[in-house]
Parts: structure tokens; sequence; C-alpha cells
């Protein structure tokens, strides 16, 4: 967001010295720099911020500077010399001071001279960060093991090498107030919805407050309006060849500077059902670990409401399978066992994030022997109700997007108590409107449950099955690519 009222650079470069040191404290924080110099009998002075930028590529420009003492003597071209000596490939003019406060602050040198309402900024950006490394929440066993990371200019590297296209584009905009936070969107312009665009853009550059602390997450909240809505409304990912992928799907991706996850817009629910280590198998082991994993988010979400049904009324039960059941009364309730049991594994799976590595496998044998065992022992829970709620907690690991795992796990406490309440009806009723929830939810205005809800044969079935590549010679119709085929017929 700009202020509209803009100070113009003044040309007496006192001036800019005091509106410095006043709007952003240089002289005051220890990690503003600041330098002046003569050159050719004219004040030339050079902002920067210490952490963000590379001393070297500094040094080499100063040196540049004084070396116009030595062999120049024009004084009246002294803003053309010093341009022809600036020895970097990102040199831009700028004419306002809060273009000069915003550039300092994010890295770039700023050089003001004397009798000049302009100013240059040069970018020699060096941004702390680590280097690409394998997301720990989407490894496979075979691929790439690069990832991205929090450096905005380093994820758009990681893109750009697997989208060598001249019509890639990556536009950049700044949100928040104070924090002035570099948000770029990523689209291929032949290929995405330029009403998409459009909208995701309105929407990013209508957002106003202050400061983006949680970076993509405040960007989802302001983009999508989820409300108490549990479930991804976009899809998150760490990978440079799952972004890539969804580009070239007509997708856009918005990238926000500090954050290593990429958003992925519109994404319905079946994109978060969905993994990279699918698509690095051939279509038939990856249909199977698709299968698979389709079955492990079924459990996670139905098997304890069902389990729990077929114990209050197991009349219900097929004949061959009267064992499903407890052998023996609990002390308290089965439901309150089952939701006692469910809110222990997240207690479990809360501190596994916040326990250091080395004592993170002390803690599941705690966990999985001591409680567990002592539990039943005592008779607070019976071996059915762990065993259940151990293979719901797997199906719910099983799940790619952590989002809607946590989104599954408040669908299935929710099924629990009304299975426990109404038996049949509630369990019918609630299921019911399980899926009505889903059907009604759209994320930029992208129906949520599309091919299932819309129906769409062709695309449930390349959901359903994983395709060959040469036989996906269509991008999907719900993003409402420009470009629909993807190769010739």
């Amino acid at each position: 967001m700009k202020n509209p009222q803009q100070t113009h650079i003044s040309s007496k470069i006192k001036d800019n010295e005091a509106y410095m040191k006043e709007r952003v404290g240089v002289g005051t924080s220890f990690d503003l720099g600041f330098r002046q110099m003569k050159i050719l009998k004219k004040d030339v002075q050079l902002y920067y911020l210490t952490g963000l930028c590379d001393t070297s590529f500094i040094m080499e420009l100063m040196k540049k500077l004084v070396e116009i003492n030595d062999n120049e003597s024009n004084r009246a071209k002294l803003k053309e010399i010093i341009f022809n000596r600036l020895v970097h490939q990102q040199v831009e003019t700028i004419r306002t001071m809060d273009e000069a406060v915003d550039q300092l602050l994010s890295g770039l040198i700023v050089i003001f001279i004397d009798g000049e309402n302009e100013a240059f900024v040069i970018d020699v950006r060096k941004y702390p960060g680590r280097s690409p490394e394998e997301p720990d929440t989407e490894r496979v066993v075979r691929g790439s093991r690069d990832g991205y990371t929090e450096n905005i200019i380093q994820n758009t590297a990681l893109t750009r090498r697997r989208i060598r296209d001249e019509r890639l584009r990556f536009e950049i905009l700044k949100v928040g107030e104070r924090s002035k936070t570099d948000i770029c969107i990523a689209y291929l312009q032949d290929v995405a919805d330029p009403g998409l665009i459009d909208l995701v853009k309105q929407e990013i550059e209508s957002i106003e407050i202050d400061g983006l602390s949680m970076a993509d997450k405040t960007i989802e909240e302001f983009l999508v309006k989820q409300g108490f809505n549990p479930y991804p409304l976009v899809r998150y990912t760490e990978r440079p060849d799952v972004a890539s992928a969804h580009l070239f799907e007509g997708h856009v991706v918005i990238i926000v500077d500090t954050s290593p996850s990429m958003i992925i817009t519109p994404t319905t629910f079946f994109h978060h059902v969905q993994h990279a280590e699918e698509y690095r198998q051939s279509p038939a082991v990856g249909s199977f670990v698709r299968w698979v994993r389709f079955l492990g988010i079924l459990t996670s979400i139905f098997l304890l409401p069902l389990w729990l049904l077929f114990v209050t009324h197991p009349e219900l039960l097929p004949e061959g399978m009267d064992f499903i059941g407890p052998n023996e009364e609990g002390n308290i309730p089965i439901v309150l066992q089952l939701i006692l049991g469910d809110i222990g594994i997240e207690f479990l799976r809360m501190a596994a994030i916040h326990t250091p590595t080395p004592l993170s496998t002390a803690m599941g044998l705690i966990a999985a022997v001591l409680i567990g065992e002592i539990a039943i022992q005592v008779g607070l829970f019976m071996p059915e109700v762990i065993l259940y709620v151990s293979i719901s907690a797997i199906g719910a690991f099983a799940t790619p997007s952590y989002e809607l795992s946590v989104a599954n796990k408040i669908a299935r406490i929710a099924l629990l108590i009304v299975t426990a309440f109404f038996g049949i009806e509630g369990f019918v009723i609630g299921v019911t409107l399980y899926i009505l929830l889903l059907a009604r939810i759209h994320s930029l205005n992208t129906p949520y449950l599309w091919p299932f809800l819309p129906f769409n044969g062709k695309a449930l079935s390349q959901i359903l099955f994983r395709v060959s590549v040469p036989l996906g010679k269509h991008r999907p119709e719900i993003v409402h690519p420009q470009n629909v085929k993807r190769q010739p017929e």
C-alpha cells in the first residue's frame, strides 16, 4: 500500500538526510548503514541495510565512485557519470522518498546526489536463509530433493528452472503498511484464466493491514474468507515440481516472501488428497498408492462413528462379523473413550512437534507402551478402542494435506457425537450433512467437490486412476484454461 501523500526527493541533500534520520532512524538503528562521500566536490550519500546487503558489492560500488575523482572533471554531468559507474545489472531511478525508504528496508542501496531530485537504487540484496532441501511433509522415494525456502528470489528461480517459458509471469506486489511484504503472483500468461488472475490480484491489492506476521496464512484468510469452515480452500506445497505441475494446468501460484509454502489456487477437495509420490511411480503403482491413500482418508473419517454404531446396534452386523465390538463393558461410556482417545492422539501429535528430535523416540515409546497399556489395565480404555482409534489416526497421517487431516478429525468427532445421541438416524443424517457441507463450499468460485459434484465422469476417472502422462492431453476444465490442450491429439 502506498501513501497518497508522497514526499518527493529534494535537490538539497541535507533535507533528504534529515528525512532519513527522522523517518527510518539512520544514526539510531545500528543496522542502517550510511556513508557520505565527496565526488567532484559534490556530496553523495549511500544508505544500506547491513543485514540484507552483500558487503562485497557495496565495497565495489564505493570504489568505482571514488575513482570518478581521478578520471572525470565534468561536474555538470555528475549524475550521468555516477549512473555509468554503478557496475550492477539492476539500477533504477526513483523520485520519491517513500520509494527510497521502501527500497532501503527491502535490502537495496539508495544513492542521493546533491543538487539532484532523483536517486539511484541498486539491488544488492543477500537475504539470510537456508539452502533448498526436501520438505519434511512431502517426501518421495524417487524424485527431486530440492524444496522452496524462505527467500522469494530463490523460490522464483526454482520455478523458472522447471518452466523455461517466456510466457511465465511473476508479478510482484507489496502488502502491509509496516511489514511491506513482497508477494509474487505466478501464472502462465496464455494458459491461466485472466478472470482468475484479476480476481487474485484484486483480493491481494485490497488487503489493508499493518503487517503479515503469519505470511502466507494471513494472505489465505484475506483471499478466500474462510470463516469457521475447517476445510482448506487453498493448497500449500513446498515442492517446486508440484507448483510447476499446477502452473501447467492453469492454476495461479502465490509466493509470499519469508514463507517456504506456495499457495495454489483454485483447489478442490481432491487436490488435497493427491501426492507427488503417485506421479513418481508407474501408473499402476501410482493408482494403487492412491487407492490405499483414499482408503486411509475414508477410514480416518468414518471408521470410529461406524464402529460405534455397530457397538450400540449389534443387530446391524452381518452374520459372521459378530466379533466386532467389546467383549466386556468399560468403566466409562464407549463414545467418551473414543473422544478421549482421539484427543489423546492429538496431544501426542502436538508433543511430537514441540519435542526435540533426540527425545521424540523416547516420548513415542512412553505413549505407546506405558500410557496405552496402563490405561487398558486400569479400565480407562478397552483394547478395541485403542485399536480403532490407532487405525483412524494412521489414516489421518496418510492424508497428504495436514490441513485436511485436522478438518477430517473435527468432522469425525462431530459424527461420533451425533451417532452416540441419535443412533442410526444420527449417523445417516450426519454423513448427509457432511457431504452437503462440502458440496456448498466454493474456493474462488470453484466447486469444492468437483468433479464429483458437479459430476464430470472423465475428470473423476483421472482422480480415481493415475493416468499415464501421454494420455493426459487436456488441462482440467475447472480452472477455465485459455489453452485446453496440453499436447497435440
